[in-house]
């Protein structure tokens, strides 16, 4: 029986990515791919993810699904910095080396400075190191080398800041106590900090993860309920704030939501943005755009890139409030889902940039001509 061929070159064109990188080491066991989305504002930066991925294709379309939200995550955040995103394919619990890191730093130096690597699901500050032994363009490195340590406090903080621009809008004012919210992935870096500042401001918790092993501390310094991974999506609460893997909103979830507003630190969180935006919007649940409330990531590691400063890199992530507040209102005039808002806000960035640069180019060409006749 002859196998099916997957159609990556078409699959590549519909996200609309200027280029993707496989690398390859059988040697050293790597197998990853680089996706550069749009560097219409800047160099592409994101993290590289490492999953155990069923297939070549799941790994790609993740990469190309990932890469194309950090570009709107940094024109929203009002950034000069494109969207790129890598995967490693592998296990993050039993396949690290240090060898397989540096490989892939290689193929990153490769780059010239296109693409920007920093930590993401599976990988962390020592991996990033590691990246660093062979190329310049990586952050999240430790604080020793001149980074910024782990980003995922800034993260946190900025989704929590996000999650309070929800509550005002639906319950007309931003306080979280007495509040009932549910942590899906609660165990990870970015769910235990948010716990806390959730937790701090007299929220009720209920927490989740993959992981169990990882939510009884939870549990017992933030008095949460630990709940199934059915229960995250029948659970009746105020908010649900997802802060592991994507694509848990979607056909069979959806119907079971008793919640109010969906606000988290996950990426990709809709299977499909625009048909599950649509369907939560017709529900009534406020959804918050995943790339524009935990963007406090991108804005952390690209502080790294101006000399860091953990103090300006929680302010600037406390203005998510704002540009989450600017999404629901664009979303409420125009009557369009809040994934649809966010992501017109982006275009329109990268749209009048784009447009500047082919008016400067043009410019300059002709004044060539002019001084060449």
């Amino acid at each position: 029986m002859k196998k099916e061929i997957f159609p990556a070159f078409d699959t590549i064109e519909s996200y609309g990515h200027e280029q993707v990188v496989y690398c390859s080491n059988k040697e050293l066991g790597l197998k990853a791919i680089i996706g550069i989305h749009n560097t219409t504002l800047g160099p592409a930066l994101g993290g590289t993810r490492m999953w155990n991925y069923a297939n070549d294709e799941e790994a790609l379309i993740d990469v190309l699904r990932l890469s194309r939200g950090m570009t709107y995550k940094a024109a929203v955040a009002g950034l000069n910095l494109g969207g790129g995103k890598a995967v490693i394919i592998g296990d993050s619990r039993t396949q690290k080396t240090e060898g397989l890191f540096r490989a892939f730093g290689r193929f990153v130096e490769g780059l010239s400075g296109r693409y920007i690597t920093a930590e993401d699901v599976g990988t962390s500050i020592k991996d990033m190191e590691y990246i660093m032994m062979e190329t310049r363009h990586v952050t999240g490195v430790s604080i020793e080398l001149g980074g910024s340590g782990d980003p995922s406090p800034v993260t946190a903080y900025g989704t929590y800041v996000g999650i309070k621009a929800c509550v005002n809008e639906v319950f007309g004012n931003d306080s979280l106590n007495g509040k009932k919210v549910i942590i899906q992935g609660a165990g990870g870096n970015v769910g235990k900090h948010l716990c806390k500042y959730l937790f701090e401001e007299g929220a009720v918790l209920f927490v989740n993860d993959l992981f169990e092993e990882k939510l009884k501390p939870i549990a017992e310094k933030y008095k949460a309920k630990i709940i199934s991974e059915n229960e995250v999506f029948t659970t009746e609460a105020d908010v649900l704030s997802p802060a592991a893997l994507g694509g848990i909103i979607n056909d069979d979830t959806i119907p079971k939501l008793k919640v109010k507003i969906i606000a988290g630190a996950a990426n990709n969180q809709l299977e499909d943005e625009e048909k599950h935006g649509k369907m939560l919007k017709d529900k009534g649940i406020l959804y918050a755009p995943d790339y524009v409330i935990n963007s406090g990531g991108l804005i952390n590691v690209y502080n790294e890139l101006e000399g860091y400063n953990r103090e300006r890199a929680l302010k600037q992530a406390s203005g998510i409030y704002d540009i989450l507040t600017n999404v629901i209102n664009i979303s409420k005039k125009e009557n369009i889902p809040t994934a649809i808002a966010s992501k017109k806000l982006a275009e329109e960035r990268i749209n009048a940039v784009s447009n500047a640069k082919r008016i400067r180019i043009y410019r300059d060409v002709n004044l060539f001509k002019s001084r060449n006749q």
